[in-house]
């Protein structure tokens, strides 16, 4: 107690400097509006740099859980898109849809591996078999054709990329429906070509190039890209038509695979021609 109260008056001077400094102070910002207003604007600046960094760093560790939520929301609606149905009934004008059946359904899948920059590329997603994917199916995101389904397991998958050579997958410039096939030079990963369009047509830059559907693996209307460029060959009645990707496959993260509920029949009929 002795040593308390001999602190107390060898610093005495200084405790009621510091006890009148904090009274002015208080009478300072309670009956002065301008540095009161200072304080609270300096405090809520504050806070909000700290809730965008704590919002940042939420959102880095939510992002798997949103991008799977934005991949089920796009999936509604493209179940409610006239693609995902074939018409039961004809000759109506509106369409409802109780007479039309569903034809494609889309499973969402987050790409785990993949490669750009080789003669045949690929991907790798985190669904297989266990997830109905089957060889063979188309493989989309909503800015553009991906690939197709090459081989599965229970677990996984490998997407034969559009980067590849003879994918086979039927387009059409859009607008004209004239038809022909994706192919890559193994060059730029940003540039594809279409092949098998008759030089007798005008094809302008900047014409979208779609899926045509019908080859049983994607529906009708998909984007695939656009026109670039579109060159004569040479000792052929083509065109050499360039285009840009829709999808940029050196940045691709997530993707949906299509399955079609009407394969089997459709395969059936088409190879009873053949028999």
């Amino acid at each position: 107690m002795r040593n308390f109260i001999a602190f107390i008056k060898h610093f005495q001077v200084y405790l009621v400097f510091a006890l009148l400094q904090g009274v002015a102070f208080w009478l300072y910002f309670s009956f002065n509006q301008f540095p009161k207003t200072q304080y609270f604007t300096t405090a809520s600046s504050l806070q909000g740099t700290v809730l965008t960094y704590r919002n940042d760093l939420t959102k880095h560790f939510n992002l798997s859980d949103n991008n799977l939520r934005l991949q089920k929301e796009n999936i509604e609606l493209l179940q409610k898109n006239p693609i995902s149905f074939i018409p039961m009934q004809n000759g109506l004008v509106k369409i409802n849809d109780t007479l039309n059946q569903t034809q494609f359904e889309y499973i969402p899948a987050t790409i785990i591996n993949s490669t750009y920059d080789k003669r045949d590329n690929y991907f790798t997603i985190n669904i297989g078999s266990s997830q109905g994917v089957e060889r063979g199916m188309g493989v989309f995101t909503m800015n553009g054709v991906v690939g197709i389904i090459h081989n599965t397991s229970e677990h996984f998958s490998v997407i034969k990329s559009c980067l590849t050579k003879k994918l086979n997958i039927s387009i059409m410039l859009e607008g004209t429906g004239e038809f022909g096939f994706l192919e890559w030079n193994g060059e730029n990963p940003r540039i594809g070509s279409m092949t098998g369009v008759s030089n007798d047509l005008l094809v302008e830059k900047n014409t979208k190039i779609v899926t045509r559907g019908g080859d049983k693996v994607f529906p009708k209307g998909i984007p695939v890209g656009t026109v670039d460029s579109v060159a004569s060959i040479e000792g052929k009645p083509l065109w050499d038509i360039q285009f840009v990707f829709g999808e940029d496959f050196r940045k691709i993260q997530n993707v949906y695979v299509i399955k079609n509920f009407l394969l089997d029949e459709q395969e059936n009929l088409e190879n009873q021609v053949l028999e």
